[in-house]
Parts: C-alpha cells; structure tokens; sequence
C-alpha cells in the first residue's frame, strides 16, 4: 500500500501536525486500518478511496479510534492528490458524519477546505471532570458536538495551562479545548487541544476544532476573517473565513515521507 506523510497546517518540515494518508482502491477491514492508525502513531492515519474524478470518500483513524471528522489529515490528504498524485484544483471528500467537505488550491498554493459550521454554545454546569482536569480554571466554559471550549483571559493562560489526563478521559466522548484571544498582532486567536479520551494528550495543530473556535471568536471579534495559531510545541497556522453555512479553513502543507507498507 502506498502510504504518504505530510506536516499540514505549515510551510516547514517537522511543524504543523504529521498525517499519515494512505490511497486504497476497495476499503480494507475496519481493524486493518486501526492497526495501521496504530502503528503509523501520528495524530490521524486517513484512507481515501475514489469514487470518481475529482470525489473521494475518505476515514480517518488516530492511533485509538476512527474519528468522525479531520481537519489535518483533510488538509494532508489533499496535499498529496493536488501535488503527489495528479489531481488538479478541485475535490470532494465525501464522509460519513460530516457530508461533503469541498477543497481547493488556491493561486497562493493554499488549500482551502469548506467544512461545517460548529459553533459552541455556552453551558452552565460543566462536569467536574473538566474543572478539575485543568490547571487553571477558564472563565467561560462552551460545548459542541466535539468538545468542551475552556475560555481564558490571556494568551498566557493557555499556553501554561496544564491538563490530568485521567481526568479528561472521563469526558469521552468529548475532548477540550482551550483558547483566548492573540496577544500578537499577527493572529486573532490563540488556541491548544486536548484529547486523551480519543487519540493522545495533546494535538499539534486541530482544524475540525476550528469550525468552532472561528464563529466564536469571529463572534466576539465581530471579523468574518481571523487567523489563528494553535500553539503546540510543533505550533500551527489557520486562516479561517466564517460564512452563514460553513467555515473556510485553509493553509499549507509539506511532504515529509513516501513509499509503501506491507501488510498481511
């Protein structure tokens, strides 16, 4: 099988986060592909399977799940049929919780990707889980079909926030995010994420989290347009348009590696 991996969310190597994506012509067994998600150990493995020019189906695996929606691995999985595999300016990826998530090359060779808006609604009574899984406690705690949003006052704050990973896995099948506004003037916002009920402790860069943080801040911001930057070690970059109906979410992506896996 061939198999590519790709920093997305960057324009350098070893930043952004590492996707594995790995062309298929008819869609191995479930547990196959788990097992490779596992043992590729990134963030997310995806498969992608034609349906017809320019239309794809595509999965995504961590190394714990099959996950309902990928931004990264989306953005990394298009990188490879515009630039490895021959695919010219425009694709549909078709999935099965999210719909079809349309992407394109634009003349800045960055890919754009239209995909759901989510926006997070603010809750009351947060789990206890939360609060006490986190070092510090947020201001405003918010929720959407993917994860608490943990709300603090300064950039700070969220980049010296710790977590208790037992603690945050009580809240599966939900992860956390924690964001604040930029205290740079080159992005909006600022961001980190925190998923140890499905794939790890840490993500490097999250571009489904995206299409609830950009409403949000867009929100408080009153701005359609924002860039964000999800301030991992590895560290990444988001530009995010937010419309009635979806959010735009694009940005660059490297080639780290190439060639083939054998499995029996």
């Amino acid at each position: 099988m061939d198999i590519f991996v790709v920093d997305a969310f960057t324009n350098q190597q070893f930043k952004g986060n590492s996707a594995a994506v790995i062309p298929v012509t008819i869609w191995p067994e479930a547990e196959l592909m788990q097992n490779i998600a596992a043992e590729n150990n990134l963030s997310e493995t995806a498969f992608i399977k034609l349906i017809k020019e320019n239309q794809y189906e595509i999965r995504w695996f961590s190394p714990l799940t099959e996950i309902d929606f990928c931004g990264h691995a989306t953005l990394a999985s298009a990188h490879v049929l515009f630039h490895e595999l021959g695919v010219k300016t425009e694709i549909e990826f078709h999935t099965v919780k999210v719909g079809m998530l349309k992407v394109t090359l634009n003349t800045d060779n960055d890919i754009e990707m239209v995909f759901p808006v989510q926006t997070p609604e603010v809750i009351t009574q947060p789990p206890q889980s939360l609060i006490s899984g986190l070092s510090k406690e947020p201001t405003t705690i918010l929720k959407n079909r993917q994860a608490y949003f943990a709300i603090f006052n300064n950039e700070q704050d969220v980049r010296k926030v710790t977590y208790k990973t037992e603690h945050l896995k009580e809240l599966a099948p939900f992860d956390v995010v924690v964001t604040s506004l930029s205290e740079s003037a080159d992005y909006d916002f600022v961001s980190r994420y925190f998923w140890p009920a499905n794939g790890g402790d840490e993500d490097p860069v999250t571009g489904s989290i995206h299409c609830g943080l950009a409403p949000y801040w867009g929100g408080i911001l009153n701005k359609s347009e924002l860039i964000a930057y999800q301030a991992s070690k590895r560290g990444g970059v988001l530009k995010c348009v937010v419309k009635a109906d979806n959010v735009v979410i694009s940005g660059k992506a490297v080639l780290y590696l190439k060639g083939k896996i054998t499995v029996s």
